[in-house]
């Protein structure tokens, strides 16, 4: 085991004060982030779709979409899919190296507290719940905006190529759609906040895993994909990632679809 390994499970808060004298602010935050979307996105986001391919069995008893494979995007869409999911990236990583080139040439603090210390716990919390929150209700404006004619014809429509979505199809989208949809409304909150880079990574590695396992089409983890995979399935309504703004503003399929349900019952009674 090298010594940095050994000093980061042995001492992380040594390993840790060590990076932030060793680099630049904006080297810490370009690499390191670039590093959080290696590690909570592609790895979770290629295991789900692994999963279809190696353990189809296994796979057809846990999709919420059935029947399976019918249902399923074709390997030739998969890869696709690759290819536009990657370009997005490689998109966000420019534009991040355009921000700290241009914040470094005019001398500009980095937007996170980088320090050698950890953020306390209580402050870790407060910081990552509002980012949550935050990045909830921008998310769901925006997409609910994209659900508009105009917005889903032009940009919006691409994503809903899947009907039937898998994990790397979160961020299968236009390149409009994946700055102000899928980049912003987690960038935004911890910048306006100025968290510490320690929080902001940690908010961000899970809002992209969340995201991959919303999208993954599997009902593992108490369901947790099946708000947004109907979303997919009947392209309009769960506009949220969470749940909770579709329940307050009238846009829950689930409860639309029990409201059907009562009405129909309540003509047959007649």
């Amino acid at each position: 085991m090298s010594p940095s390994i050994q000093l980061l499970l042995t001492h992380p808060q040594t390993f840790w004060a060590t990076i932030v004298k060793t680099y630049s602010p904006p080297q810490i935050e370009f690499y390191g982030t670039l590093l959080i979307q290696v590690l909570f996105f592609w790895v979770p986001a290629l295991l789900y779709t692994a999963v279809d391919y190696f353990l189809p069995d296994f796979s057809a008893r846990h999709k919420l979409q059935q029947p399976f494979p019918q249902k399923q995007p074709t390997s030739s869409q998969i890869r696709h899919c690759f290819l536009i999911v990657l370009r997005n990236q490689v998109q966000n990583t420019v534009i991040g190296m355009l921000m700290r080139y241009s914040s470094t040439l005019l001398n500009k603090p980095s937007s996170f507290r980088i320090t050698t210390t950890f953020p306390s716990l209580f402050e870790f919390t407060r910081d990552f719940l509002l980012c949550w929150l935050s990045r909830e209700i921008i998310f769901y404006i925006v997409h609910r905006a994209l659900h508009t004619p105009f917005l889903y014809k032009k940009i919006h429509k691409m994503h809903h190529e899947f009907t039937a979505p898998v994990a790397l199809s979160a961020q299968y989208a236009h390149p409009v759609e994946q700055l102000v949809a899928n980049a912003l409304p987690i960038a935004i909150p911890p910048v306006v906040l100025r968290t510490n880079i320690l929080t902001m990574w940690g908010f961000l590695a899970f809002q992209l895993v969340e995201t991959a396992s919303v999208h993954s089409g599997f009902d593992f983890w108490w369901r947790w994909a099946k708000h947004h995979d109907l979303h997919h399935e009947r392209f309009r309504g769960n506009y949220g990632a969470a749940g909770w703004l579709d329940l307050l503003l009238g846009t829950d399929i689930e409860t639309w679809d029990r409201e059907k349900r009562g009405r129909l019952e309540g003509k047959k009674e007649k």
